[in-house]
């Protein structure tokens, strides 16, 4: 975020807060601020301010961290090799879902160009039924006397 810049003299709130939020260092703010506020570091209030940021500092400088254990590295490492085994999993379902969501339309297109292609019609063939044989018809309407063979 921009910082605004001093149209003037600095006053002890705006000093304050500059000295909050970038330190006790001056040259550690923004270049816009920094004339003005060398300026006002040099009043009592403003030696005060970087006084006081200057020890924040000196605690933030001393503070260390410390390196963390092999145990709590395993745990990262199986928890990520987790998290990459399930992932594989997913897209493994994934995929088989959208495979056979491609077949479905596949089938679902299939008969649509079916149905718009070869539309209701009677067939101009004879198809057999239940009571035709490769020999004749044997239904009850049948022709009573049969060929010599």
């Amino acid at each position: 975020m921009a910082e605004k810049t001093a149209n003037g003299p600095m006053d002890a709130r705006r000093f304050a807060a500059l000295a909050d939020a970038y330190g006790g260092a001056l040259h550690r703010w923004p270049p816009a601020e920094q004339a003005a506020a060398m300026l006002f570091a040099d009043t009592e209030e403003g030696q005060a301010i970087l006084a006081r940021a200057g020890r924040l500092d000196a605690m933030l400088d001393r503070h260390r961290v410390e390196a963390s254990g092999p145990a709590l590295h395993r745990a990262i490492v199986a928890r990520a090799a987790t998290e990459v085994r399930q992932g594989r999993h997913r897209r493994f379902w994934w995929l088989g879902f959208g495979l056979a969501g491609v077949g479905l339309a596949g089938a679902v297109a299939g008969l649509a160009l079916v149905t718009v292609v070869n539309p209701d019609m009677q067939p101009d063939h004879y198809v057999m039924d239940a009571n035709a044989t490769s020999f004749g018809d044997v239904g009850p309407d049948a022709d009573p006397y049969e060929e010599d063979l």
